[in-house]
Parts: C-alpha cells; sequence; structure tokens
C-alpha cells in the first residue's frame, strides 16, 4: 500500500501537469464552421466540435448555425455572428445579424463579459444615450438635428432617434416623441445607421491567470491528498501493527491462564466444536453488550447454552478470564454451571448449562406470564442464596457486579440461576470492601458507592443494592401490573412504593388471595431496605435471606426513608449510623 500511495502521488506532481499541457495543446486544434469563417481554437472552444475541457467559460463558447455561421452569445438575448478573429491582437470583430445592433443594444451589459469595445477604432470616446419613440407627424428636420435617426428601428409611422446625454435634452421636441430605453458606455459609431461591423477586445488576463490559477491548485490539491493517503496508510499500517501485538498479547494471557486451569473440570473445545454444537449457529437465543447466545447441544439429551464473546468488548481478555476462571470455583445449586469453553486463536466462547425459561426479565414484565407471588418469593429466596453463596461460601469472596433479571435464569421447573460473571471480581473472603478504577454493572441497577465515592466504600453491598432493585422490579415491574395513580412515570418507582408503604396504603399490584398481599409487602420491604444509599445501612445477603424466608405474623420493620438524604454532601455531612451492617475498611481486589 505504501508504494501505491507514493506511485499516486508522483502521479499527481508529474505527471497530471503534463497531461494539463496536453489537453492545453488539444485545445489549440482550430475548426471552423463547415470549414469556413474564422478559425476557432484556444481560448474560445467550438461547440460540439472542441472537447468539453477547452475553452474559457464564461464568454469563449462559440457555436454554428445551420447555414456554417459562427455565433457568440454576448448575453442570453444578444447573438452576433463572428467575421474574424485576430488572436495576436486578442480581438474579435462582430456583426449583427440583421444589420441593425441598436435592436439589441438595449439588452447589452458587459460588466461581467470578457469582451469590451474597442474604443482605438472608434475614435470617440464611449457615450451614454436615450432612445425616442417619435410620432410622423412632425417632420421639420431642426427638430432633430441633435439627434441620430435609426432607420432600422424606424416606420412608416414613427421614427426611432437616439440622443447622446452630453447634449441638451431641453433642445429635443419631447411632446411628439417618448423615450423608449437607456443604454450606457456605447461608441457613437454604434448607433450610426452605416456601421456594420462591430470591435471587440478581450483580454489576457481574462483566461490565463484562471489557467494558470486552475494549474497550481489541481497541483497543489494533489500533492496535499497525496501526502495525506501516504499518512492515512502509514497510521493504518501502524494501527494494525498495535492491534496485532495487543491480539497477541491476549493470546499469551488467556493461555497463560488456560494452562493454570488445566486441572479444573470445564471442558475445553475449539472453534469448530462450537460451530457443530450450535449447528452452525443455527439458533440465536440473545445478545448484550459483550457478546451474542446461541442454543447448542452435546448429545441429543444434554442442550447447552453457548456465549460467543465481542473481541471488542473485552479489555486484555479480563471478560473471558474473569467468567472461567470464577465460575470454575462455584458449584450451587443458585448459579449457573458452565460447561466448558473455547479459546481458540481470537475466538473465545462460554458453554453453560441451558435453562430451557430462559430468564426472570420475561416473566416480570409481560402480564400474560404472570408467576404468581408464592413463586416469584421462590425465585427472590434463591437468588438471595446464589448470592450470599457467592459473598461466603466460596473459597474466595466473589462479587457479581452485575445482578439484575436479565442475568437471572430459570430453569424448567423456575428455579432460578445466577449468570453472568463477566463483570464479576474476587477478593479474599476476610475482606469486605473492593478498590475500583472504574464503574461498573447496568444503569438502575447500580449502587450509587460505585458512581461516586461520597456514598461510601465500594464492597459486597453494590451486589445487596442491586438485588434490592430486582425486588423491587419483581413487585412493581411497569409493564405486568396496572398502576394507577395518575402521573406515575414521572415519579421514582422505588420512592413511590416507599411512600405508599409508608402511608399504609395498599400496593396496587395484582392480588390473587389474601395470603399474596403479605409476600409483596415482605418483598417491598426488603427491597426497600437493599437500596439504602449508605453501604451501612444495608443488610448482608445473609440476614436477606432470613427476612425473605421469615414466617408467620412476624412483621418487618419499614427502613428509614432513603430518598430523603439522597444527596452526597448531605450523607456525607452525618454521621454514619449502622444499622444492619457494620464498618468496612477499604482492601485491594485480588487479580
Amino acid at each position: 500500500m505504501m508504494i501505491i500511495s507514493y506511485f499516486f502521488l508522483f502521479v499527481v506532481i508529474f505527471i497530471l501537469p503534463t497531461h494539463v499541457q496536453g489537453q492545453n495543446h488539444e485545445c489549440a486544434d482550430s475548426l471552423r464552421c463547415g470549414g469556413r469563417g474564422p478559425a476557432v481554437r484556444f481560448p474560445f472552444r467550438l461547440k460540439d466540435r472542441h472537447p468539453d475541457h477547452c475553452g474559457f467559460r464564461p464568454g469563449f463558447l462559440l457555436s454554428c448555425t445551420d447555414k456554417n455561421q459562427t455565433v457568440l452569445d454576448l448575453q442570453v438575448s444578444v447573438k452576433l455572428f463572428v467575421e474574424n478573429i485576430d488572436y495576436k491582437s486578442q480581438r474579435i470583430q462582430l456583426y449583427h445579424p440583421d444589420r441593425c445592433f441598436p435592436r439589441d443594444i438595449r439588452h447589452l451589459n458587459l460588466s461581467s463579459s470578457p469582451f469590451q469595445f474597442t474604443t482605438d477604432q472608434y475614435h470617440d470616446p464611449l457615450l451614454d444615450y436615450a432612445f425616442f419613440n417619435c410620432s410622423r407627424k412632425k417632420t421639420e428636420e431642426e427638430d432633430y438635428k441633435y439627434s441620430t435617426r435609426i432607420s432600422c428601428l424606424s416606420g412608416p409611422t414613427h421614427q426611432v432617434h437616439a440622443l447622446a446625454y452630453e447634449d441638451s435634452i431641453t433642445r429635443f421636441p419631447l411632446p411628439p416623441c417618448i423615450r423608449i430605453y437607456n443604454v450606457r458606455s456605447i461608441p457613437s459609431d454604434l448607433v450610426s445607421n452605416d456601421v456594420s461591423t462591430i470591435c471587440m477586445h478581450w483580454s489576457r488576463s481574462s483566461y490565463e491567470a484562471k489557467g494558470k490559477s486552475k494549474k497550481t491548485k489541481l497541483v497543489t490539491a494533489g500533492a496535499v491528498l497525496g501526502s495525506f493517503l501516504v499518512l492515512l496508510v502509514v497510521f493504518g499500517l501502524q494501527r494494525l501493527y498495535i492491534n496485532d501485538m495487543v491480539e497477541k498479547e491476549y493470546r499469551a494471557k488467556i493461555e497463560k491462564f488456560l494452562e493454570d486451569y488445566r486441572n479444573f473440570k470445564p471442558t475445553r473445545y475449539s472453534y469448530a466444536d462450537i460451530k457443530k454444537i450450535t449447528n452452525q449457529f443455527a439458533e440465536k437465543l440473545g445478545q448484550g453488550a459483550y457478546g451474542t447466545v446461541f442454543k447448542g447441544k452435546l448429545s441429543n439429551q444434554i442442550h447447552v447454552a453457548v456465549k460467543i464473546l465481542n473481541n471488542s468488548s473485552e479489555e486484555n481478555g479480563e471478560e473471558f478470564i474473569n467468567e472461567v476462571g470464577i465460575m470454575g470455583r462455584i458449584h450451587h445449586v443458585n448459579v449457573v454451571r458452565l460447561v466448558g469453553f473455547c479459546a481458540d486463536g481470537f475466538r473465545r466462547a462460554l458453554v453453560y448449562e441451558f435453562l430451557s425459561n430462559y430468564s426472570l426479565e420475561k416473566f416480570i414484565n409481560v402480564k400474560n406470564r404472570f408467576l404468581g407471588w408464592k413463586k416469584l418469593q421462590d425465585i427472590a429466596i434463591g437468588v438471595a442464596k446464589g448470592i450470599e453463596y457467592l459473598h461466603q461460601g466460596c473459597d474466595h469472596q466473589i462479587l457479581h457486579f452485575d445482578i439484575k433479571p436479565h442475568n437471572v435464569l430459570l430453569d424448567h421447573n423456575f428455579n432460578p440461576k445466577i449468570s453472568d460473571f463477566g463483570l464479576a471480581k474476587l477478593c479474599s473472603k476476610d475482606q469486605s470492601v473492593v478498590s475500583m478504577t472504574t464503574g461498573r454493572g447496568t444503569m438502575g441497577y447500580i449502587a450509587p458507592e460505585v458512581f461516586s465515592r461520597n456514598f461510601g466504600n465500594v464492597s459486597y453491598k453494590a451486589d445487596v443494592y442491586s438485588f434490592g432493585m430486582l425486588l423491587l422490579e419483581i413487585v412493581g415491574g411497569k409493564r405486568n401490573v396496572d398502576v394507577t395513580v395518575e402521573n406515575t412515570s414521572k415519579v421514582y418507582f422505588p420512592e413511590w412504593i416507599y411512600n405508599l408503604l409508608d402511608q399504609k396504603e395498599e400496593l396496587r399490584v395484582f392480588i390473587e388471595d389474601d395470603g399474596d398481599t403479605k409476600i409483596v409487602e415482605k418483598l417491598a420491604i426488603v427491597g426497600l431496605w437493599c437500596i439504602q444509599w449508605h453501604p451501612m445501612d444495608r443488610p448482608s445477603m445473609k440476614l436477606v435471606v432470613q427476612m425473605l424466608e421469615g414466617e408467620g405474623d412476624h412483621k418487618l420493620i419499614m427502613p428509614p426513608n432513603p430518598f430523603a438524604s439522597s444527596s452526597p454532601t448531605r450523607i456525607q455531612a452525618r454521621k454514619p449510623t449502622t444499622r444492619l451492617g457494620q464498618e468496612l475498611e477499604v482492601i485491594p481486589e485480588l487479580d
């Protein structure tokens, strides 16, 4: 590509000017209308005879009549025949088709024309004239001695006279005459009856400067364009080199990880295996920011979900390493099982167990798929136990950072399983706060401290907050119930739920029997505890499970209003209080 760029630059700078000179030589060929009349060549162009690039516009275009007369258009309505062209002195001799130039003189305006009258032929200076139409009733010659009679414009009942402005119009017999038009800056001989030829000249600068400017601009533009193309190619090659080096680093990092991971249970597949498992990616289950999920099968009895990761979405292969490394340590009924993975060159994929009822999102946001409050409570408890296991049940503490209905999958019995660990972090088990350089998660479920440390330190309480938003979405899901409060869509939904509970009003959701009311209130109250703005005020997942599993007449205590002091400044200013948590110290996350 570099050689091509230099060749292009050479063509623009050296060959193109020669080509332009060749074009000018082609335009120098003399042509005539029907083999007669004046020779036409550069700077003129003969219409339909010379190539379109010859000549200069406007003004230098000539044409031929049916009788092979050469025509120059001075303006749209002023056409003159060409009698002779003197290229040395740059003069052109013209004549009017009717030998009556005054007929069209009123339309003549040479201000923007390359042609001007040749004043040295007409020894008189250029004058302004007024043309009069006079009645023939009064024919005393004395009355018209200061004017020139235009015989070709006069008729049996009228006469046309031209009077120079330098003569006194007061001497002219105005009563029988009417001024019909004025013309400016024309030789006096042109209003004479015996003038048959009109002589005009053009300036060489009218086209030479344009030609040089056009050539200079063309060469300059070519040089700039060629230089830009060279730089663009160099930049592109540099980017390809850098991307290739980065990709090699990704592969080396992943291969080292997989070498260390060899003793873990998930199976490693080739990309050919992945295509075979998915039947050439025949059935697409969904697509997100980090990859596309396809349905596949290992056998007639074992179905799987295969996520093909986007290369552009990964940062140093972190999502792939996170998910394979973390999920290889997890064995829990409420966490999706990793069956295998693929790391074949730059292609990476994750193979999970297939859950036939897809995600929780499909059931809490669609009215005709309502599962019932008892089943939704069981799902909430299962998700809470799965998160508790991640926080306390593994060798290391695992922070998910993306708890939401979309990442809760349901099996054939609607048992929930947490999935998608691409954003998860692995921490030491005896430590509870993680330092983060960038926020992560899904808008609407991200804890406030992940955005701003003014709300507190980032810890496992970020997952508690996300779970609280999930509970409130189960309760009020916006699209699976009819909310009758006017303008509810303009109110922050969790705050709307809190206000109803605080005022001891019924939650306006679908209730099948009396027992459902207690379940809905329980889910709402626990959810509001989980979304307290200050992490210290949120319960641990162990306590959340206990609250959700509580039976009998035990009534949950309403949490403080999390929306009364939502400003970071106000929260920072007040003395922190611990209701359901303990003080946390900042600790680094594990590599």
